[in-house]
């Protein structure tokens, strides 16, 4: 038995996926593919595909969907081998748009279903996320797609889902890195068994990747500072998904699973949270369509 089976914390680890609440698993890792346009995300997708990456994650909103579907047409894995993510945007919000705009994605996507539907943000002054979700529910019955979840929602946000439709998200995709840790939404999480996903999971936009005790861990363990956040990301329990364009950059974002930080190296990275969000959004106020 694993580390990760016997710890817990209401996830498996095994075999490098995370089961869900709902039974399903998602790989530990996955590529990342803002702000790649359809062409960018044709070739890198079908890279990372090649490289063995078995989950892709993208948005309406990210502009690449039939970039990333004409990669998967072409690379010839097993659509059941692949773990594909899409979001939902703002401008859909409601009931016949959520079905009209998956319709959508399924389209561009090439495929009959996700595996993956997320809101991606909660949009809270315009107040029609819990009738988005009550309608991602449904979807989910009719196996259009196949988990459902919610990306940059608080604790708050999510209990008015639970308590208004009896639905808990499998997974919260928000930003994560080790300035960023969100601690607090992450227990949230253990809590209720929601998968924690990572977007910036590198700290894009920060300095992060250039600090001194990040460097010193990566050379006592032969590593690239990439690696060494990567793998932090998952000893802590989070499904990180990078995005690069560089082959060997996805290769090496690829290659942490099979080795571990100590203590003292994950205690360092933990003492590197200063609470300071690289984006700078807050999902209270921020709008997006």
């Amino acid at each position: 038995m694993s580390k990760d089976e016997k710890g817990g914390r209401g996830l498996v680890v095994a075999d490098r996926t995370h089961t869900m609440r709902d039974g399903r698993r998602i790989p530990a890792i996955g590529l990342g593919t803002y702000p790649m346009d359809d062409a960018e995300a044709e070739v890198n997708v079908a890279e990372a595909l090649m490289l063995g990456y078995r989950m892709v994650d993208t948005a309406v909103n990210y502009g690449n969907e039939t970039g990333v579907g004409r990669a998967v047409a072409a690379a010839g894995v097993p659509r059941d081998e692949l773990f594909l993510t899409t979001k939902l945007p703002g401008r859909d919000h409601g009931t016949d748009s959520v079905r009209r705009s998956l319709e959508g994605s399924l389209r561009r996507l090439g495929t009959d279903h996700v595996d993956l539907y997320l809101i991606h943000w909660p949009n809270p002054s315009v107040g029609r996320y819990v009738e988005t979700w009550r309608t991602m529910l449904e979807l989910q019955q009719e196996g259009l797609v196949r988990s459902v979840g919610v990306s940059n929602f608080t604790p708050a946000h999510i209990r008015r889902l639970v308590e208004e439709t009896g639905g808990t998200p499998a997974v919260n995709q928000v930003e994560l890195h080790p300035q960023y840790q969100q601690e607090r939404l992450r227990e949230f999480h253990e809590e209720h068994r929601i998968i924690t996903q990572a977007w910036s999971p590198l700290g894009r936009k920060t300095d992060l990747l250039q600090h001194d005790w990040i460097a010193r861990i990566a050379r006592r363990t032969g590593r690239t500072p990439a690696q060494v956040v990567l793998r932090w990301h998952l000893q802590s329990h989070t499904v990180p998904v990078p995005k690069s364009s560089d082959p060997r950059r996805m290769a090496e974002n690829l290659d942490v699973l099979d080795w571990e930080l100590d203590e003292e190296q994950m205690h360092r990275m933990q003492m590197l949270h200063t609470g300071i969000s690289g984006s700078g959004y807050d999902p209270n106020t921020h709008q997006e369509m």
